[in-house]
C-alpha cells in the first residue's frame, strides 16, 4: 500500500466528456428513504382535493399558466429549504433535481423566469388558495387523531415588514402646525442620514411609504420600535400542531382580538381550555373567554402594581399546570417560522399577502410535525 492505494491500482483518467443521455429517472434518484419523500406523498394528497378550488380561479380561454399545483410546491420548497428568495429558488430549480422532482418538473422542462414565478403566485394566493391548503393538511392530521378538541394554546409575534424606518414618514393630511419636529438629516442620494431624535412618530400621523400597512410596534418595554406586522397562532396541545393562523396590524391588544376570535371559533357543547403566557393575562380577554365557555389557563402576571385575574379558582386544577407545561411547545411554531420558515423578516407587502405566506409557513409546519409524528 503507498499513500492508502493497492500498488497495483491503475489509475482512472479526470475525464470532461459531457454525457448527452442517461437512463436514469429523476424519480430513481431520489432515495427510497428520504424524508422528503413523506412531505410530497402528504402535499399531493392536499393539493389533489384541491383540484376544483383551482379551477375556479383559471378562465377556460387565454394563455397557459404555471400549474398552481406546481407554485405550491415550489413556495413549500422555499419555505421548507430556507430558501431567501424566488430568484435564487428559480435558480436552483434549474440545477437542483431534488427541487425538480419535489416540484414536478422533469429534467428537460423549463424553469420559470423570477417574475413571472412571483406574479403567478401572488395571483394564486389572493384567491384565499393558503388557507384552503391550511385546512387540507389540517384535515389529514385530524384523521390521523393527531389533533385535540380540548385543550389549546394562543401565541403571538412581531413580523418584520419588508420597509426600512426612514420609509415611516408623515401623512400627507396630517397638519403642517403639528407639534412634532421633523427629523433632520445629511448627505444626498438614495440612501440619505436621517436623525429622528425629538421627534414623535406614531401610527395615526406617520406611515411607511413602502408598505403602508405595516405599523410601528415593539414586542416589550425593552426592545426598539420596528415596522411590522402580528402573526397569532393557535395550537392544540396533544402533539403541537397549528389550528388556526390571523395576521393582523400591530396595534393596541391586537393579540388579545385574535385570541377571542380564534377560541370563538373551536368554543362546542363540551369545555375547552386556553392556555398563553402572561401578555394575556387581561380582565377584559379572561371575561370574555369565560362568557364564551373556554376555560382560561392563561399564566399569572405576577407584577406588582396589577391584581391578576386568574387566581385559586383556576390555579388549583391539576389541568392548569398541564396546560403551562405544553403551552411552551407554541413557541416553537414561531421560531421554526423565523430559522427554518420566512417569517423573520417578511418579503412581502400588504395585510392579505403577508396573511397567506404566513398561513403557508404554518402549513408547512404542520406537514413536518405530522410526517414526524407518522414515523414515530
Amino acid at each position: 500500500m503507498v499513500g492508502g492505494f493497492e500498488d497495483d491500482a491503475v489509475r482512472t483518467k479526470d475525464t470532461k466528456q459531457q454525457v448527452f443521455f442517461s437512463y436514469k429517472s429523476i424519480e430513481d434518484r431520489i432515495p427510497k428513504d428520504h424524508p422528503i419523500r413523506a412531505l410530497k406523498k402528504l402535499v399531493d394528497e392536499a393539493l389533489e382535493k384541491m383540484s376544483k378550488d383551482f379551477g375556479r380561479l383559471y378562465s377556460h380561454t387565454g394563455r397557459p399558466s404555471i400549474p398552481p399545483e406546481q407554485l405550491l410546491r415550489a413556495l413549500l420548497i422555499q419555505i421548507f429549504f430556507s430558501v431567501r428568495s424566488e430568484r435564487q429558488l428559480v435558480e436552483q430549480l434549474d440545477y437542483n433535481m431534488m427541487f425538480r422532482w419535489f416540484v414536478g418538473l422533469n429534467l428537460d422542462d423549463d424553469i420559470w423566469d423570477a417574475t413571472t414565478f412571483t406574479k403567478n403566485r401572488d395571483r394564486l394566493l389572493e384567491g384565499e388558495i393558503a388557507e384552503r391548503f391550511f385546512a387540507e393538511v389540517l384535515a389529514m392530521a385530524k384523521m390521523q387523531g393527531l389533533v385535540s378538541h380540548e385543550h389549546f394554546t394562543v401565541d403571538g409575534t412581531i413580523i418584520e415588514a419588508w420597509a426600512s424606518q426612514k420609509s415611516f414618514q408623515r401623512k400627507k393630511e396630517t397638519s403642517s402646525d403639528d407639534d412634532d419636529t421633523p427629523p433632520s438629516g445629511s448627505g444626498k442620494g438614495r440612501n440619505p442620514d436621517v436623525n429622528y431624535r425629538g421627534e414623535k412618530r406614531r401610527n395615526d400621523t406617520h406611515e411607511s411609504k413602502t408598505d403602508p400597512d405595516a405599523r410601528l410596534c415593539r414586542k416589550g418595554q425593552q426592545t426598539g420600535a420596528q415596522l411590522g406586522y402580528m402573526g397569532h397562532a393557535l395550537m392544540e396541545n396533544r402533539n403541537g400542531l397549528v389550528v388556526d393562523v390571523r395576521v393582523t396590524h400591530a396595534v393596541g391588544k391586537s393579540e388579545h382580538s385574535a385570541a377571542a376570535s380564534m377560541a370563538s371559533a373551536i368554543r362546542g357543547k363540551h369545555r375547552v381550555t386556553l392556555g398563553g403566557d402572561k401578555g394575556y393575562d387581561s380582565d377584559d380577554l379572561l371575561d370574555e373567554l369565560r362568557n364564551m365557555g373556554v376555560t382560561p389557563h392563561i399564566a399569572k402576571n405576577d407584577h406588582e402594581r396589577r391584581t391578576s385575574s386568574i387566581d385559586n379558582r383556576t390555579t388549583r386544577h391539576e389541568g392548569y399546570h398541564v396546560s403551562q407545561k405544553k403551552r411552551k411547545l407554541v413557541e416553537q411554531i414561531f421560531g421554526w417560522g423565523k430559522t427554518v420558515g420566512s417569517l423573520r423578516k417578511m418579503k412581502h407587502r400588504g395585510l392579505d399577502l403577508v396573511k397567506s405566506i404566513t398561513t403557508m409557513n404554518l402549513a408547512a409546519y404542520n406537514l413536518i410535525r405530522i410526517r414526524n409524528l407518522m414515523m414515530t
